[in-house]
């Protein structure tokens, strides 16, 4: 009965907008494009990023770890969107990065097959989180890029500026290292910044406006205490924040991944038209490119 319930919830999940082998020659479609940089939203706040052959992979989450771990508790974490990929299949992989230690943003039924294959890819996590991710990747120390905010990487053309997330609190550790990131990524002539989970704090729109950011990727499934997990901005104030630091474009994230934690991007869409906030809004699987912005 239990199989039956499990193979119901599969069959009735959304489809991605593309999957497995279809996602995989979008992919390739784009990798010898040398002036845009293109985007695939892999689900929750995971986002492959492609510029000119490279690969880039921030936060993903690409199995059902939390699923079966919740399953059996008063806290399931029912999936809504079916995976986007397998991630062994994506053996194309430069840079992987990591906001924080949660499971849906540090996953280790993802980073082990990443890893697999991709024999030199490099992992970029919080400071404050090695050990964790240590144990989640099976990458030995050396392997591993440390940053705190206030701190840059170079990995593979791409360059890191770590900022404090608030998630829902700024959290650090007894050395001064941040729990949670936001990632400001210069490559080429291109600016983004990856929030991670976060809600808005007093020096983020100061440390934001310093960049000429061409697109901001911000949560909106807000925060409500009986989830009985941190929240993060709502789909109106991550509207709200990409205009005050003048990104050119926004595209939200951590929804329509589990049931219990999602919010849909009305508010969202409804704030960034009201304030004339240029906006894209992706489906799990979903290609975007850099060209729109023209």
């Amino acid at each position: 009965m239990a199989l039956e319930k499990l193979k119901n919830h599969y069959n009735n999940m959304r489809k991605a907008y593309c999957s497995e082998e279809s996602f995989l020659n979008s992919v390739n479609k784009y990798k010898n494009d040398m002036k845009n940089f293109n985007v695939w939203w892999l689900g929750q706040s995971g986002f492959l990023i492609q510029w000119q052959g490279r690969h880039l992979l921030m936060d993903p989450y690409l199995s059902d770890s939390l699923t079966k771990k919740y399953a059996k508790t008063d806290k399931p974490h029912k999936r809504i969107t079916e995976r986007v990929v397998n991630p062994l299949k994506m053996d194309f992989i430069n840079v992987v990065t990591a906001s924080h230690s949660h499971t849906d943003h540090l996953d280790p039924e993802t980073l082990l097959p990443l890893v697999k294959s991709n024999k030199n890819i490099d992992l970029i996590v919080p400071a404050a989180e090695i050990e964790l991710a240590k144990e989640r990747s099976s990458l030995s120390k050396d392997k591993i890029k440390l940053i705190n905010a206030g701190e840059v990487i170079e990995s593979n053309g791409f360059k890191f500026h770590a900022i404090p997330s608030a998630h829902e609190k700024i959290k650090k550790d007894e050395n001064g290292n941040h729990y949670y990131l936001g990632y400001i990524v210069e490559f080429g002539p291109w600016t983004i910044y990856h929030s991670g989970d976060t809600v808005e704090y007093d020096q983020m729109e100061k440390y934001l406006t310093q960049w000429d950011l061409d697109v901001v990727f911000l949560p909106i499934n807000g925060r409500k205490s009986e989830r009985r997990v941190p929240g993060n901005m709502w789909g109106d104030e991550s509207a709200s924040l990409a205009k005050r630091v003048n990104a050119k474009a926004v595209i939200p994230h951590h929804f329509n991944m589990f049931t219990f934690n999602t919010e849909p991007p009305n508010d969202f869409i409804a704030e960034a038209k009201n304030l004339g906030q240029i906006f894209f809004v992706l489906e799990n699987g979903q290609h975007w490119s850099s060209n729109q912005l023209n």
